[in-house]
């Protein structure tokens, strides 16, 4: 009687575990992982496997779909030809999924790594692939974790194209302004006319010295650089600074040189007429 009551207790936390799935994970939290989507009405469940394309980036191969049964068992659907190989290429936003418990694997017919998975791992370790992958967790603002790539990768190769500009924007968003500043004063001895570098360069020191440094850095790069999106954001961090100081006459100079690079109506413009209203009442 002892050893069937176990059995029982087992058999029911088996069944709970395989039906808590907990909604909680973005697509960028589940790189190489099998994740289930929130059930339909019909309470019918999709699930699939999630990985990264160097090219296309975050990508959903789609696996199929299931329903639990009340014992907690999942059952598979047969799905038609038309689902086989589907992909889906994932952008950021706001979705939540759940990780597909490994208890579910044999009844779902799928094995913890896909078999083709291993085209995809071709490269883990290059500069190159390093850095994609550090540009890609950056681009679903989870800098954290493109960190561990971009630092990996500037111990391989710290001339690799784009790296130095990505590591540094790496850092600032990591509120790492310190380690910011070298990596792109360094680049830019190389790359003298690298707009990135000096948007990243002059957004650090505004957080570290003074904005007197910000600004001859902008003075560098209107001479330099030639991409004005990109001069107009800089001279705007400067213009917010003063904004935030509430120095009237300083805003308003760095205010007239972002509207030089700005394009009319773009969101450096809208805020500066936002920020020139709030002075005037």
């Amino acid at each position: 009687m002892k050893h069937l009551l176990l059995l029982l207790l087992l058999s029911t936390t088996i069944a709970q575990a395989q039906t808590a799935l907990r909604f909680d994970k973005r697509f960028v939290e589940c790189e190489d992982k099998w994740v289930v989507f929130r059930p339909d009405k019909e309470g019918t469940y999709s699930y699939g496997f999630i990985y990264i394309d160097e090219q296309a980036g975050l990508t959903h191969q789609v696996g199929g779909r299931f329903t639990i049964e009340k014992d907690g068992t999942y059952t598979r659907i047969p799905q038609g030809l038309d689902s086989i190989n589907m992909k889906v290429r994932l952008q950021p936003n706001q979705v939540r999924v759940a990780w597909l418990p490994p208890a579910a694997f044999t009844s779902l017919k799928i094995k913890a790594t896909p078999e083709w998975l291993h085209f995809y791992k071709t490269d883990t370790v290059s500069a190159k692939h390093l850095y994609r992958w550090g540009f890609l967790y950056n681009s679903w603002d989870e800098s954290t974790k493109a960190l561990t790539y971009l630092e990996r990768a500037q111990q391989l190769d710290p001339k690799f194209c784009g790296l130095a500009a990505e590591l540094a924007y790496t850092y600032n968003a990591l509120q790492q302004y310190g380690k910011a500043i070298p990596v792109a004063q360094r680049a830019l001895e190389a790359t003298p006319s690298d707009c990135y570098l000096y948007k990243e360069l002059s957004y650090a020191q505004l957080h570290t010295g003074p904005i007197a440094e910000a600004a001859t850095t902008y003075v560098k790069s209107t001479s330099l650089c030639t991409d004005k999106a990109m001069k107009s954001e800089i001279a705007f961090n400067i213009a917010g600074k003063y904004y935030q100081a509430k120095d009237r006459k300083n805003f308003d100079y760095w205010a007239k040189e972002t509207r030089k690079w700005a394009t009319k109506g773009d969101q450096f413009a809208t805020n500066l007429t936002k920020m020139e209203t709030d002075f005037s009442n």
